[in-house]
């Protein structure tokens, strides 16, 4: 591995900007009956520009801790569809519920890709989060909080930038790892027999607890079908 020079640090910050996308299923869990198995779920963001995203989970019924297993693609609208885009694959457990009030952890492994005029970068990464909220059949409303963070990169400079920039620029995999944020905020939704409509929104604050990106929101809408 390689370590980051000054100016893939520049370009690093320019990548956590673009690709800090929350994108996750939102679950009412007291609206899953014993018939259900599948989640396949779609949504809207709006973060840098307009976002979009679907994803599939299977549930596994254990007794009571039911866990949610699968993954979500998600990519930002662009004039190249898949210049940029990132994959979520990992598991959303609900551990603790008392009356209506739930916790529930998710765990997932991260992949992401971005392009731009002086560099493509391929990363690797991890986002661990956590929600507690009041669940009814038709409704719920919780909070959630989680940390997203990018561990290794590849980087592949283009000729532009070892023509303009930096002739010398290495190409490969660097390390440690290149940033990471926390985000925290609401969601809810409204429940169906075979759909859910939900919503989140919140802020996002980079790892010193002292930075944010340019823009420190996030929103999402979001369709789920239970089948």
């Amino acid at each position: 591995m390689k370590t980051i020079t000054l100016k893939s640090i520049i370009i690093i910050a320019a990548f956590s900007f673009s690709q800090k996308k929350i994108y996750a299923q939102v679950i009412n869990w007291k609206n899953i009956s014993k018939q259900t198995k599948h989640l396949l779920h779609a949504n809207a963001g709006a973060e840098y520009g307009i976002t979009t995203g679907l994803g599939y989970h299977h549930l596994i019924p254990i007794k009571k801790f039911p866990l949610w297993i699968g993954g979500e693609f998600s990519i930002p609208s662009g004039d190249k569809f898949t210049d940029d885009f990132k994959v979520r694959l990992g598991a959303q457990i609900r551990i603790a519920a008392f009356n209506h009030f739930q916790f529930s952890v998710r765990v997932q492994g991260i992949s992401r890709r971005y392009q731009n005029q002086s560099v493509t970068l391929f990363n690797f990464g991890s986002d661990f989060a956590g929600a507690f909220g009041y669940y009814r059949k038709h409704w719920f409303l919780g909070a959630e909080a989680g940390f997203d963070k990018a561990i290794v990169t590849n980087f592949k400079h283009s000729g532009w930038y070892k023509k303009n920039i930096f002739e010398n620029v290495q190409d490969g995999w660097y390390e440690p790892a290149t940033g990471g944020d926390f985000y925290y905020g609401l969601q809810g939704g409204f429940s169906m027999k075979k759909a859910d409509i939900t919503l989140k929104s919140g802020k996002i604050l980079q790892q010193d607890f002292k930075s944010q990106p340019l823009l420190p929101f996030y929103g999402q809408l979001g369709l789920n079908f239970k089948f």
